[in-house]
């Protein structure tokens, strides 16, 4: 009954926003418009921007959750590749959905090479985590399923090899997100997965005025995630129930980071409808849940919500992590400030979020410094997982017309308040889908991050045209032996003030993003120095000077600290 009276309370304020969707696009938005800050480039790259119509669903949880998308060089020719990660069509759960591996050309454009690279896993696909795991200068590929995952070494040559057994990977449940970091400072990558329910096919579940509907996930049960550790030795343990990692959740997002500022990577789970988890590492191998008490469990009202993306970043300088997590229609979306101690805040209602995302249902994010001005901004996409009204310009079809809606961009002022800037956005924002993962990396290779959108049943690509004339940036890549060193925080040093980054590619929702630190300098010209605080704890000042390119810092390299 609790759960029936859950689902008719955000019936009805889904019902009472739809006045807020329709003016959404006036909320927050700057008078000047002339100048488009994304262009989508979707046809322009290769890939097919009209697909054909998604089948209607048929109501199984799985159908509405997504896929994920990632951004990579697996190829190690220096520019980002593509996989889609896909799934069978609704009704259609045996039939093989191939994720699609696209490899960029010398002239940008994007070809299938699926088939030749050994990478069209037939599972129902989810999420992906990317990582070099046995340190060999190539990043290998674990995509989660609706079922049993699988895990992709990469061969070096272009091709792929599924080493699934032989990493002695068996996570069975229904895997959503995933990322790889090394969490014991031993010098290899080792893996988080993140589990949703307990799906029971047979369950029924009715929406609106009693209409059979996608369930809400408190009807199945919880289940564990799962925790492996790398042996060094091109295989993995299941370490979960050492680790202390007992309580089970129903979880969609993960970033694996610092954020007790102890020098070591703990885990933020954004579960969906029940408090989120932060497993804080104890540094010997196990971990501790102190979501509540750190107050990132719940919002401000202690009450749990529908988290499913979640991204990291200093949004208002002051050299601390602060965390986003994107939930349902009648939540906000959460913004959490850490403050001292490492105790965080919610600091939605005073941040601009409240009012433009209500009527919406996130999913991806990423926090990102689009214009180049020194602060991270806002990506989003949206799609409901409820029927509700349709919003004008919907074009999915009748049945996902229903679920469709608009995506968002937020600009950040500096001090850690937001603007909706929907109006610049272009297509991004005005085209209306059911939009699930969202990647962030530099597709073009002009200094600034693109984006790339996991759509049900496609991919949609964007270019950023937003960094003014003479405004200036600079990308990191910051590795450790042969691999990037994922975990790593790096600080730029320029005209007296610190930026802060992070070696993260596994955040957003379902998606693996370009691992490379990007900084936004606006009109800064000259680099004091990067500082970087390696996985292991190291900490070393490397001497750069110029602006507008890629510098590569490899540990062992620079003065030490």
């Amino acid at each position: 009954m609790g759960t029936q009276i859950e689902d008719f309370r955000r019936t009805i304020i889904a019902g009472c926003l739809c006045f807020f969707t329709a003016i959404h696009f006036a909320i927050g938005q700057t008078v000047d418009t002339d100048i488009v800050y994304f262009t989508e480039i979707t046809a322009e790259l290769g890939f097919d921007d009209t697909p054909e119509p998604w089948p209607d669903g048929t109501y199984a949880t799985h159908e509405v959750i997504g896929g994920g998308i990632a951004l990579f060089d697996y190829d190690n020719d220096g520019d980002l590749d593509l996989l889609q990660i896909r799934f069978p069509p609704p009704g259609q759960i045996d039939t093989p959905a191939p994720n699609r591996l696209f490899q960029q050309q010398p002239d940008g454009i994007f070809l299938d090479v699926t088939a030749a690279a050994g990478l069209g896993d037939p599972g129902y696909g989810q999420g992906v985590a990317i990582g070099d795991v046995d340190n060999d200068g190539d990043l290998d590929v674990y995509v989660t399923n609706f079922g049993p995952d699988a895990f992709y070494r990469n061969n070096g040559d272009g091709t792929f090899v599924n080493g699934t057994k032989h990493a002695g990977f068996s996570n069975d449940r229904w895997g959503t997100s995933a990322a790889f970091v090394d969490y014991d400072r031993d010098g290899d990558l080792d893996l988080y997965v993140v589990n949703y329910v307990q799906f029971d096919p047979a369950t029924v579940c009715r929406g609106k005025h009693s209409a059979q509907d996608y369930c809400n996930p408190q009807v199945f049960e919880n289940t564990l995630d799962v925790l492996y550790r790398n042996n060094g030795d091109g295989t993995f343990t299941d370490v979960t129930a050492h680790a202390g990692i007992t309580s089970p959740g129903r979880g969609l997002g993960i970033v694996c980071v610092d954020l007790t500022a102890d020098g070591w990577v703990d885990f933020y789970v954004a579960n969906d409808g029940e408090a989120n988890q932060l497993w804080v590492n104890n540094r010997d191998g196990t971990f501790t849940d102190e979501a509540i008490l750190r107050g990132v469990a719940f919002n401000t009202y202690g009450q749990p919500e529908g988290s499913m993306g979640v991204t990291v970043g200093d949004i208002n300088g002051d050299k601390k992590l602060d965390l986003f997590t994107t939930h349902l229609t009648g939540e906000t979306n959460t913004l959490y400030i850490s403050s001292e101690y490492t105790i965080f805040t919610d600091a939605t209602e005073v941040s601009g979020f409240v009012g433009s995302d209500l009527p919406f249902t996130g999913f991806g994010c990423g926090f990102f410094d689009f214009d180049h001005d020194s602060d991270l901004d806002l990506a989003l996409v949206n799609g409901r997982v409820k029927r509700s009204q349709v919003v004008d310009g919907a074009n999915v079809g009748t049945f996902w017309n229903a679920y469709a809606e608009p995506n968002l961009l937020f600009q950040n002022d500096g001090t850690g308040h937001f603007t909706g800037v929907n109006s610049r956005a272009s297509t991004f924002a005005k085209r209306v889908e059911v939009s699930r993962g969202l990647a962030f990396g530099d597709i073009d290779r002009d200094g600034d991050l693109d984006l790339a959108i996991a759509n049900l049943n496609g991919v949609r690509v964007f270019r950023n045209d937003a960094p003014p004339h003479g405004t200036h940036w600079l990308l990191v890549r910051a590795v450790t032996g042969k691999r990037d060193a994922i975990g790593a925080q790096v600080t730029v040093i320029a005209a007296g003030r610190k930026f802060i980054g992070l070696v993260l590619p596994g955040y957003s929702y379902l998606s693996s993003n370009d691992p490379r630190v990007h900084f936004g300098l606006g009109k800064i010209e000259v680099i004091e120095a990067i500082e970087v605080v390696w996985p292991d704890g190291a900490r070393e000042r490397f001497k750069v000077s110029s602006v507008d390119r890629e510098w590569v810092v490899r540990q062992g390299e620079g003065e030490s600290q």
